[in-house]
């Protein structure tokens, strides 16, 4: 059976890695990775924020399709919610993963909705180590409230002055030498919370109290620190890639590196504008490297629109594990395209954000972007930059496009008038139309 290893960062920008044309060597694992796989050139997350596109990970499903993924579960005025979280009744990647004789494990990240009503081990991991927050110091473990986050299994834990980043890498390696000793096949779901900020380094060697206090760290970091925590987060995941060669399991295990959504305010987005927050190219197209030696030709590239959900119903398919029924999927197959990257095929993706009232459909080379009451019509293919709005030059194609997102979106459901994100951001000056 197929082993499967997920590895999502946090916030990384689409040219942060030099696969991706980056403009400083900080990414010789990941770089490698591609090297040994395939490089998804179109590849984009389900939201332009970190929560929601977790939902739709998890599930394989459009997140607007629960309650809980209409805001960020973030800080202490969820701790407790009924509603803003992942139900353990739903149907999820492990969950179903578990009930084919997987085992499965998260390391990192959890961040879909607080005990005592959800958490990773109701939703179908056997394990878990790491924060249920959305961002925490690297080395205090603190959140946004100043409540220590590291938990082990649904108990809190202290391993204070332990790296975070650090931390996690080990506790992966140790997942893939135990189930390489037992030889179960297994999901690996790895979330670092790298390069979120705080902005924190190994170098810094513990906890800064001014950090502490304000964990989004408005006031600090730079791009050489931005850069160096790139860098630990790539030495983490070679690490777990040499470990599963060194376990005889890397042939047959299918990898997925992709970031939860667009890069932050250090982040390298080039040619792309915009990001965190915004439904621009900026805030959702993010890198993605396949490696299964198996099946993925080497050094191959695909231009395929890919988006998060996508990847579960892959690593179901790859596994030989049917959906639930009751619980349609959103996603679409990448199976025939990592076997051969000439076979993309076209699609439809979609989003909505309440931030600023926006709107996104890609549909082929055009996107249609909606800002408020401003409309824009882009065609990526020549316009990645989203500069040339081509809305006066193709009413037809503008109406359309407005009317097809108008449809998807009266299927999705209303969102709750009372959500809201926990991050403030500023979008992307966009000229009005």
């Amino acid at each position: 059976m197929t082993n499967l290893v997920f590895i999502l960062a946090d916030d990384l920008g689409y040219a942060d890695l030099g696969c991706y044309g980056g403009r400083v060597p900080i990414s010789p694992r990941l770089d490698k990775l591609a090297a040994e796989g395939m490089r998804f050139n179109n590849a984009y997350s389900n939201s332009p924020v970190c929560s929601p596109t977790r939902f739709a990970l998890i599930t394989g499903r459009y997140q607007y399709r629960l309650r809980g993924a209409a805001e960020e579960p973030m800080t202490g005025r969820f701790r407790g919610s009924t509603e803003v979280g992942l139900p353990p009744s739903h149907p999820t990647l492990p969950s179903l993963l578990q009930g084919a004789g997987y085992r499965t494990a998260l390391v990192g990240k959890w961040h879909l909705g607080y005990p005592p009503h959800f958490g990773p081990l109701m939703s179908g991991y056997e394990s878990h180590l790491g924060p249920l927050s959305g961002g925490v110091s690297y080395f205090s473990h603190v959140d946004r409230a100043g409540k220590h986050d590291l938990m082990n299994n649904g108990e809190e834990i202290h391993r204070d002055g332990a790296y975070m980043t650090d931390l996690l890498s080990d506790e992966a390696v140790k997942v893939i030498e135990q189930r390489a000793a037992d030889k179960q096949p297994f999901l690996l779901s790895l979330h670092y919370t790298a390069p979120h900020w705080p902005w924190e380094t190994r170098a810094q060697g513990g906890a800064n109290p001014q950090t502490d206090a304000d964990i989004r760290h408005l006031d600090g970091g730079s791009i050489h620190t931005y850069h160096q925590m790139i860098r630990e987060l790539d030495e983490g995941i070679g690490r777990v890639v040499d470990a599963l060669d060194a376990g005889g399991l890397g042939e047959d295990t299918l990898i997925v590196f992709t970031s939860d959504n667009g890069g932050e305010r250090f982040s390298d987005n080039w040619p792309l504008v915009g990001g965190k927050m915004d439904l621009t190219e900026g805030g959702i197209r993010v890198p993605c490297i396949v490696r299964w030696p198996r099946v993925v030709p080497a050094g191959s590239v695909s231009e395929q629109h890919v988006i998060t959900m996508d990847w579960t119903r892959t690593m179901l398919e790859a596994a030989g594990v049917a959906p639930h029924a009751d619980y349609p999927l959103d996603g679409a197959s990448m199976m025939d395209v990592l076997a051969r990257p000439e076979a993309d095929f076209a699609r439809e993706l979609f989003w909505r954000m309440k931030h600023e009232d926006q709107r996104a459909l890609r549909d082929g080379n055009w996107k249609y972007l909606a800002i408020g009451p401003n409309e824009y019509l882009f065609d990526l293919s020549k316009d990645e930059r989203e500069r040339a709005n081509q809305a006066k030059r193709e009413p037809e194609r503008l109406a359309r496009m407005r009317a097809r997102h108008a449809e998807w979106n009266a299927s999705m459901g209303p969102i709750p008038a009372e959500a809201r994100s926990e991050n403030v951001y500023t979008l992307v000056d966009m000229p009005a139309r």
